[in-house]
Parts: structure tokens; C-alpha cells; sequence
């Protein structure tokens, strides 16, 4: 799949090569326009690979909630706990916790679920016509998606979201305990009830992050992995970059570098990225599937766990972790997914353990993505910062990129996006 370098000129150079990475690359080709991608890895090596896969309009309400604080706090002294900040003296994380902390409001809070639901609805809705359209081999089920209760004071508190989902378009549908139990036999009984996300969908990410370079590749964009940007310096007529595989020109640049875009400030030209993102550490466990498994994708709100099942695979996976770029596998937090699925299904696990992952989320610090012209640069673009939302995010984040870079009239508002707000 990757192209040998070639030092041609390009109109467009991508930096990174995860489902934002790809999703960009690929609108931008399908915009008309010469497109080199390069990877500092290999194709989908960072977030991209290991999460859940979820497609997920429901997720719009940010991590940064009235009473998140207080949560935070108490679940500092669990290092299994699915909210964890490793205590530690790291003055960029706790200036970044305290702008978190500024947000921990319901205006603030209503704000970004409002910015980030127009990018899901939109992704969701395109992403189906990319599967199709493209013939994208992913495993991508138009299913739902469930979010699971044991306590009815939790699930009380969901409920009282649910009128800001249905008003931001999202299908939202209420079981009691023993009525969502006739329908799901993979859980165990004693459920306080369950609410249903209709229009979520799922599919297979590593599936989805190679196909959607095979594609790329296939209609003519060049794709170089092992090739890390060093730094990239603008000129009247367009930008050079600086490589570990030598040096490319382009017209444009976008850098969709994900957790890794704060190390990579100066060469972006935008310092702000350090206060505005902390990479989120999460966790996923994929196993062969087991005799039971769900009939469609869960969250087990209390444990913070998500269930997926695919044709080939079966995965547990969240957690978020805020301990900077620590590159350990926890045995502790994986052990916490098998423990906290454990007491909602039959059978939590496979017998079989096919990975054990993490990775890095791009979180940022208001909990909404960065899309737009660096401040100050006038060819050098960010798509970044998505949280837990890149797969969700990335078909309307490639075609919102392709709209600014090639200057036609955007199918979205960019004003909550711009990276202006962080300059």
C-alpha cells in the first residue's frame, strides 16, 4: 500500500495517518486535489486501531460536566477507576485540568454538545454513504447502541440529558430493568434499565482506517509511512516539510496528528496547543467472541465499559486515563474492563484473548475538535483534538477540511472548530 517518496510537489500534504488523517486525505482527492499522506508509523498505529468503533450521535455531551470535578477528585485514589488522573507534578496537565474545570457548567457544557453533535449527526449520516459509495470492507452495522444500568440513581441522571439528545436529533428510547433483559440475553438479570440510541451505528476501526487508505491509494494519493515530520516552514507559494524521509512541497499542509499534535506545537506554528490538549489514555482488551454476546453495542454506564462485537472480534474497551504520554500497558486498568463486564453479562470475556491496547486520545481541553487555518499561518491547517470521537467525527471532519482548503462554501459552520479560540 505505501508509495515510494517522491519529491514532486504536491497541492495538499497530510500529516498523520489515523481516521482523520485518511478522512482528509481522501475528501481532499475526491475534491480534485494532489494529495500526499505521511505517517511517522504505519497506518492507524495511534487511537485509530484498538478503540470500539462506535458511530455515536449520542456521545455529543462532553466529558467536561457539571459535577465531573468532584468525580475526578474522588477517583484520584483508584488508579483502576474509569476516570483517572495520576497524581504527579506536571504543571501543563493541571493548567489544562483547570481550564477542564472552567467548563464543568451547563452553559459551557450545552455549548460543546452542540458543536460536537452537528459534526457527529453530520459524520454519521455521511459515513454511511462513504461505505457504500467507496465499498468500504469495515464490518459497518447500522445497529444502535445501548447504554446499560444497574443503578436507577444513574440512570436517573442520564434521563435528565435526554432532552437536549432529542432536541440535537437524537432517537432516545427509555426500558425499565426487566423489559430490556427480554430483549438482551447476554445480560445478567437485576438491571435497573437501559436506554436505547437507534440511530448509533459501529463498524470495525482497523478495517475502517485500511480500507479507507486503500482507497486513497487507489485513486491515486500517495502514502508514505515511516516518514515523521520534523518541522514545516510557509513561503509565499506554499509550505516545505521537513521529514525523517527527506524534504516534500506542498501548497497546503494539514496535520491531523492527533494525541501527538502538543510535541509538534512549534513545528505547527501554534505553542497553544500545549495548554489546549492532554493526551486521554484508553484501554481495550479484543478477544475471539464468546457464546453469547450482545446483540448490539453497550455501554455499562457505571463501570464506564463498552461492549462490541464484530463477526471476527469481541472488545471491551474505554477507560480514560490522564497520565501523559506513559507508554505502560496497565495490567490494573485492562483488568477493570474483564471486572466491570463481569457483573452485567453472562459471558464477559472470549476464551481466546487476541489483543491488549491502548492508546492516546487527542483531548481537548473544552472537549471540541480543532478544525481550521492554524492563527497566523495562511497554509497550514489543524484537524485534531477529537477526543473519543475520531471515528465518529472523521468523514465530516475530511469534508469540513476539504471545504476550507479548496475554498468552497463549507457544509458546516467551522466557527465552533477554529483554532483561534486556543491562539
Amino acid at each position: 500500500m505505501q508509495s515510494t517518496p517522491n519529491l514532486t510537489p504536491v497541492d495538499v500534504l497530510v500529516v498523520g495517518g489515523g481516521a482523520i488523517g485518511l478522512a482528509c486525505a481522501l475528501a481532499l482527492r475526491d475534491a480534485g486535489r494532489s494529495v500526499r499522506l505521511i505517517e511517522a508509523a504505519h497506518v492507524g498505529a495511534g487511537a485509530s486501531h484498538g478503540n470500539c468503533g462506535t458511530i455515536t450521535p449520542s456521545h455529543a455531551p462532553p466529558l467536561a460536566s457539571p459535577g465531573m470535578v468532584g468525580t475526578a477528585l474522588r477517583f484520584m485514589l483508584q488508579p483502576d477507576a474509569p476516570l483517572y488522573i495520576k497524581p504527579r507534578f506536571d504543571p501543563r496537565l493541571w493548567a489544562w485540568l483547570l481550564h477542564f474545570a472552567g467548563r464543568c457548567n451547563v452553559r459551557d457544557w450545552e455549548a460543546s454538545a452542540r458543536s460536537k453533535s452537528a459534526l457527529l449527526n453530520h459524520s454519521r449520516a455521511r459515513l454511511a454513504d462513504w461505505v457504500h459509495a467507496k465499498q468500504l470492507d469495515c464490518e459497518f452495522v447500522e445497529a444502535g447502541e445501548d447504554y446499560i444500568f444497574r443503578d436507577a440513581r444513574r440512570m436517573a441522571h442520564d434521563l435528565a440529558e435526554v432532552p437536549l439528545l432529542r432536541e440535537l436529533g437524537v432517537a432516545v428510547e427509555e426500558f425499565d430493568g426487566p423489559a430490556y433483559e427480554a430483549r438482551e440475553p447476554a445480560l445478567k438479570p437485576g438491571l435497573a434499565g437501559a436506554l436505547r440510541f437507534s440511530g448509533d451505528a459501529s463498524l470495525r476501526p482497523d478495517r475502517y482506517v485500511d480500507e479507507l487508505a486503500r482507497v486513497f491509494v487507489a485513486g491515486g494519493g500517495e502514502l508514505i509511512e515511516q516518514c515523521a515530520l520534523q518541522d514545516l516552514e510557509e513561503a509565499i507559494n506554499g509550505v516545505r516539510v521537513q521529514t525523517s524521509r527527506g524534504t516534500f512541497d506542498a501548497g497546503q499542509v494539514v496535520c491531523a496528528l492527533g494525541a501527538w499534535s502538543p510535541r509538534m506545537a512549534d513545528a505547527i506554528g501554534m505553542r497553544g496547543l500545549r495548554r489546549a490538549m492532554q493526551p486521554g489514555k484508553g484501554y481495550s482488551i479484543t478477544y475471539d467472541p464468546p457464546a453469547r454476546v450482545p446483540k448490539h453495542p453497550l455501554v455499562l454506564r457505571e463501570r464506564q465499559v463498552c461492549v462490541t462485537a464484530w463477526e471476527r472480534g469481541y472488545r471491551l474497551g474505554s477507560t480514560m486515563e490522564f497520565s501523559g504520554y506513559d507508554d505502560t500497558l496497565n495490567a490494573r486498568r485492562l483488568g477493570a474492563l474483564e471486572r466491570g463486564a463481569a457483573e452485567y453479562l453472562h459471558e464477559p470475556v472470549g476464551r481466546l484473548v487476541r489483543e491488549r491496547w491502548f492508546g492516546w486520545r487527542p483531548m481537548c481541553a473544552d472537549d471540541v475538535p480543532l478544525i481550521g487555518r492554524v492563527p497566523g499561518r495562511s497554509r497550514t491547517w489543524l484537524a485534531t483534538a477529537h477526543g473519543m470521537m475520531g471515528i465518529g467525527m472523521s468523514v465530516a471532519t475530511g469534508e469540513l477540511i476539504a471545504d476550507l482548503v479548496t475554498g468552497r462554501a463549507p457544509t458546516l459552520d467551522p466557527k465552533p472548530y477554529d483554532p483561534v479560540r486556543f491562539a
